[in-house]
């Protein structure tokens, strides 16, 4: 068996022009898969063996190269949402970026970027629980580039050694200028095996079709990357919220595998992982964008 070091999905991104067709791709002749499975209260479990797993791709089962269980790093891209909407909770999605921080262990690195009409670095990858202090300068101001700012995200991760990745997205999920689509978002998260976890923060006095049709976008892009959405949290809930998704980042199952039938035909191939355990949940990305080829002969 290939040691998992040498089974690390090689990934090539684009350069960042401003269109809507750059796209973050991946060699589909290694795929990695991080599976975060929990049991019928909620919290990880450990010790399941590499037999007990179970990979498909579109349907045909995998042979599983690579299998590592243990406790290891993570990195992490933090998304504040700064834009007019979020004038009065800005406040609660700082004091939210603090409590992940928080939870970060010796080896984990974590970034934080806030988005308004633009995207911008407010302090680099670090395993420092201390934020910098311009974090306590962010006014709400501007439209929203939702899209634009996880694609950013992917594009940091996807250059990153660690092998477990993760976006947190604090947002009320109204996305109003980007230049990419969620599509496009969605694919680069996924090419970058990242994990995205949406927190929603949705004013009070939001109506619920608004709040609905905002969190359906949040909803989204966690449940295709095997990620979570908390709905509106406060005090007790953003503590535990982020306690979890930290636990989460650093007891993940990883898996690698070549595919039966890698094509670069640019389209989506499905991933499915089961357990021979019942009664547990079983939370992973849905796919990934196989890469197109540059040659129609091929």
């Amino acid at each position: 068996m290939l040691p998992l070091f040498a089974l690390v999905a090689l990934l090539a991104v684009t350069s960042p022009a401003q269109t809507d067709d750059d796209i973050v791709t991946v060699d589909s002749s290694i795929v990695l898969v991080n599976a975060t499975i929990l049991d019928k209260t909620g919290k990880t479990v450990g010790g399941l063996t590499e037999k007990q797993f179970k990979v498909f791709e579109d349907g045909v089962e995998q042979k599983i190269e690579s299998f590592a269980a243990e406790e290891t790093p993570f990195a992490a891209v933090i998304l504040l949402d700064t834009s007019g909407s979020m004038e009065e909770r800005v406040s609660l999605a700082r004091s939210a970026a603090i409590k992940f921080l928080d939870g970060l262990r010796t080896d984990d690195n974590a970034a934080i970027y806030n988005f308004h009409s633009k995207v911008e670095l407010v302090q680099d990858f670090s395993n420092s629980r201390d934020i910098v202090e311009s974090i306590f300068d962010l006014k709400a101001d501007g439209m929203t580039v939702l899209n634009d700012a996880v694609f950013k995200a992917a594009e940091l991760l996807a250059a990153r050694k660690e092998k477990r990745r993760a976006i947190i997205v604090l947002s009320d999920g109204a996305d109003t200028i980007s230049k990419k689509s969620q599509d496009k978002a969605l694919k680069a998260a996924n090419a970058a095996e990242a994990t995205i976890y949406t927190i929603d923060m949705s004013s009070p006095e939001a109506t619920l079709k608004d709040r609905a049709q905002n969190q359906s976008a949040l909803k989204a892009f966690a449940e295709k990357t095997g990620g979570t959405f908390v709905s509106t949290p406060g005090g007790n809930g953003m503590r535990d919220a982020f306690k979890k998704i930290v636990e989460e980042l650093g007891n993940q199952y990883t898996l690698a595998y070549s595919p039966k039938d890698a094509k670069k035909d640019g389209k989506f191939h499905t991933i499915e992982v089961t357990v021979s355990r019942p009664n547990l949940t079983i939370r992973t990305r849905k796919g990934y964008n196989a890469p197109k080829s540059q040659n129609p002969l091929r």
